[in-house]
């Protein structure tokens, strides 16, 4: 059945008003990813322009107890695990103790943390103690060369001693390359290596591009390839995805301690295994990362806790079939958004 027919059955079959963290597809819904500031301390080529962006005030940005208001209406829909994110958000001042307070939410079973890891090398020990389940970091190259143009000035030995330092204080981790045809993608198999003797999840990214450059699709490297490239290499074996996983596709090396993941928005979209909801630095709440429509919940969050748990039912409830990011021009920086 093609995409616009199995569409079109969706829409007429008829649904009950769905449950609490169930979208109209049926679609459950436990994850959220919170961002808790729109301000970078790198300048990723994928994420934003060279200039940077547009930082908004002070007044602009949840309180963190704002912040507080939204997850525990969402864990009380039935949101599981939240995602922090940013920009970076080890930049923002009473982030740990914020961590702290997320963690006496009854029903969170699961807060992780995507930073670049810049300044982990100080914090690690601070994050563990906030009780963090895992870390996603960001890193797209392991040539400090090639760090250095990605993240346009990055030093990739602070990021390599942020690992070690997480990875002494017993943090899970996570690594997330985007991978970018003729600039990253002859490193495909030594990042996979990382998992063959460390416990860590080595996750391969397409690149999405979000920000329009010129000639954008000669970087997009499909999900496939990468597979036919660490199969070069490499006996992989499919695994079995965890109930609050992202969209990772997850194998194992053979005889590797950790594992590898493919994440494939523009090959093959994995729309019909949504489990998320956005929820912006400066309040804005988005079914889809690369949706054009966005609620903003600052009025609801002025009319008190009942009000946000309503808005963010009906977010969760209207989610779309699918994203039509294929079929849409516009652009966008991804740290303003918290992607």
């Amino acid at each position: 059945m093609t995409f616009k027919l199995a569409h079109k059955a969706f829409r007429n079959k008829t649904f009950s008003r769905p449950e609490l963290n169930r979208d109209h597809f049926g679609r459950t819904v436990n994850y959220l990813r919170l961002s808790v500031t729109d301000r970078c301390n790198l300048r990723c080529c994928y994420c934003m322009p060279p200039s940077g962006i547009s930082k908004c005030s002070h007044d602009e940005v949840l309180r963190y107890e704002e912040m507080m208001q939204v997850s525990r209406a969402a864990v009380s829909l039935g949101i599981e695990k939240i995602r922090i994110t940013g920009g970076e958000p080890l930049v923002r001042k009473g982030l740990l103790s914020f961590l702290q307070r997320l963690n006496s939410l009854p029903g969170l079973s699961e807060i992780t943390l995507t930073t670049n890891g810049l300044l982990l090398a100080e914090m690690a020990s601070e994050i563990k103690a906030a009780d963090v389940n895992r870390l996603n970091v960001s890193l797209d190259s392991l040539q400090p060369e090639t760090y250095a143009g990605i993240t346009r000035g990055g030093n990739l030995k602070k990021v390599l001693a942020g690992l070690d330092a997480a990875e002494r204080v017993g943090l899970g981790l996570k690594l997330n390359m985007v991978v970018m045809r003729g600039i990253n993608d002859r490193e495909i198999c030594e990042f996979a290596a990382l998992s063959v003797t460390r416990p860590w999840s080595v996750r391969f990214i397409e690149y999405m591009p979000t920000i329009r450059e010129k000639a954008w699709r000669n970087r997009v490297l499909p999900g496939s390839e990468i597979i036919k490239s660490l199969q070069q290499k490499y006996s992989l074996t499919p695994l079995e995805a965890t109930r609050l996983c992202g969209p990772a596709k997850p194998y194992r090396i053979d005889g590797a301690v950790g594992t590898i993941g493919i994440i494939t928005p523009m090959s093959d979209h994995f729309c019909g295994s949504c489990n998320r909801i956005r929820v912006t630095s400066t309040g804005m709440v988005k079914s889809c990362l690369l949706s054009e429509g966005a609620f903003d919940l600052k009025p609801a969050l002025a009319k008190g806790y009942d009000t946000v748990r309503s808005a963010l039912s009906d977010v969760i409830e209207g989610k779309s079939y699918r994203h039509n990011f294929h079929d849409n021009q516009r652009s966008f920086q991804m740290s303003s958004i918290g992607g």
